[in-house]
């Protein structure tokens, strides 16, 4: 009789993730909660990571409703790095080590190159760079003591080509990617993948943000601000937190070991880099 293999094969195909430990930063909400949920679909436990206790523990409690599992939320800013290595352990205590880390937490503002204050700058770098960084320092200990591990960094078309307006933006994005190419290079032989996906604009309170600052600043109608967000996309839309997901998801199946070292665009087609 075969029945019992065939139910836990059925179960594994499922729930491919089941056991690992999955940390998401910016996952309250948007594309990381997006991201946070599939992976606690496909069976892993998550550690959401954001600075809105109240929102983290919200998302929390509909997430675990849904999906079962054992999840938990570590309020905290991404830009401090002593509070990422305190948010690892403890959540290594609680979940075991990560064998998953998905550093989508991040930040956009908009200000012409010449009127740009170096407090903006600072700050895209710290929120976005930084916080990218700090999570990697802090989480690549542990996953070469698992003896595994997936990093998936959110960057973002503006990671792959520049925009007006944004400069600050795209530096610390193309420096996401940047460090993500070398860290794949340097931990391929301890089976830990680094990978980036790049989403153009997107259904999320960022994106909803840059449309209210469009019509603020030059007076058009926020259907005309969404058409020139989508004008340079091929699909003629805007992308969706779960086809973000969705990649990010791909990324850290047992499948996906050899690929490394990616800037995947999900754009709609804006970027084919």
């Amino acid at each position: 009789m075969q029945s019992e293999p065939l139910e836990s094969d059925s179960s594994e195909r499922s729930r491919p993730l089941a056991g690992q430990h999955a940390i998401v930063t910016g996952g309250g909400r948007g594309i990381g909660l997006a991201i946070a949920r599939e992976l606690a679909a496909l069976g892993a436990n998550i550690t959401l990571v954001g600075r809105d206790r109240e929102r983290l523990l919200a998302s929390l409690t509909r997430m675990t409703d849904e999906f079962g599992g054992l999840h938990h939320a570590e309020p905290a800013d991404v830009r401090d790095a002593q509070t990422a290595q305190r948010v690892i352990s403890d959540a290594s205590q609680r979940s075991g080590p990560p064998t998953i880390l998905v550093n989508n937490a991040g930040a956009a503002q908009s200000q012409p190159f010449e009127r740009m204050s170096d407090a903006l700058w600072h700050d895209m770098i710290a929120v976005n760079l930084t916080g990218t960084y700090n999570y990697c320092r802090a989480a690549v200990p542990a996953m070469m003591k698992a003896g595994r591990g997936r990093i998936v960094n959110i960057a973002s078309v503006a990671g792959q080509r520049g925009y007006s307006y944004v400069a600050a933006y795209c530096a610390a994005k193309h420096g996401v990617i940047g460090l993500t190419r070398a860290l794949a290079v340097e931990l391929a032989r301890r089976n830990i993948t680094v990978n980036a996906v790049c989403p153009g604009y997107a259904e999320t309170d960022m994106t909803e943000a840059t449309i209210a600052n469009i019509v603020a600043k030059t007076g058009r109608t926020a259907e005309q601000a969404r058409a020139e967000l989508t004008r340079a996309s091929p699909l003629g839309r805007l992308v969706t937190g779960a086809e973000v997901a969705a990649a990010v998801a791909f990324l850290c199946m047992p499948g996906a070991v050899a690929i490394t070292g990616q800037a995947i665009s999900v754009s709609g087609g804006e970027t084919m880099p």
